[in-house]
């Protein structure tokens, strides 16, 4: 009888994650899984139980990933406008082009989905709006709700960029930002 290789859940789910951005959520299967990461089928489905259990514990490990790169690039963010543009940036930077955005809008829609996986991504926003508003306080003249309209342009900056992909997306956000907060302190002024 053969030896059974092991390999731990991280590995594996990183492979989940790899086949969901390659190749969407619907080739996430035990058997193309099996395929990605050398396991046998029947041992992931002892692992996880279900397709549906997989695709959660991949998506809670992404997000697990991505509350890690924002607590990361969080410490390092001056507590000033170009420190918010310039986390913003660096996010996006992980969207690559536009097809592996559009692939990412799929992934997005099984969040959506899952009501674990939402609650999860609300709790990512609130962290994410608590940073903005802290590098943009100067600017909100004690105002609450800065940090959520900047996250708020940031995410419409993505959306509109994947209908018009001209530069990179670092770029398109970059720029979108400095127009937003440069409205926002001629508004202020005017005021």
């Amino acid at each position: 009888m053969p030896r059974h290789k092991t390999l731990p859940d991280e590995a594996v789910l990183e492979a989940a994650l790899k086949l969901l951005h390659s190749k969407g959520p619907e080739a996430l299967t035990f058997a193309g899984l099996a395929q990605a990461c050398g396991l046998a089928a029947a041992t992931l489905v002892q692992r996880f139980g279900s397709k549906v259990h997989l695709k959660q514990a991949a998506l809670l490990y992404a997000w697990d990933r991505l509350d890690e790169k924002t607590a990361q690039l969080a410490a390092r963010a001056s507590r000033t406008p170009e420190g918010a543009i310039d986390l913003l940036v660096a996010l996006s930077g992980d969207y690559g082009g536009i097809e592996s955005y559009a692939e990412g809008l799929l992934i997005l829609r099984e969040d959506l989905r899952d009501p674990l996986l939402r609650a999860r991504g609300a709790r990512w926003r609130a962290v994410l709006v608590g940073v903005l508003d802290a590098c943009l306080a100067k600017q909100s003249d004690g105002q609450a709700g800065l940090g959520q309209l900047m996250a708020s342009q940031w995410q419409g900056s993505l959306a509109w960029w994947g209908f018009e992909p001209k530069c990179s997306i670092a770029d398109q956000v970059g720029c979108d930002l400095r127009h937003f907060m440069a409205a926002l302190q001629h508004r202020r002024m005017g005021a």
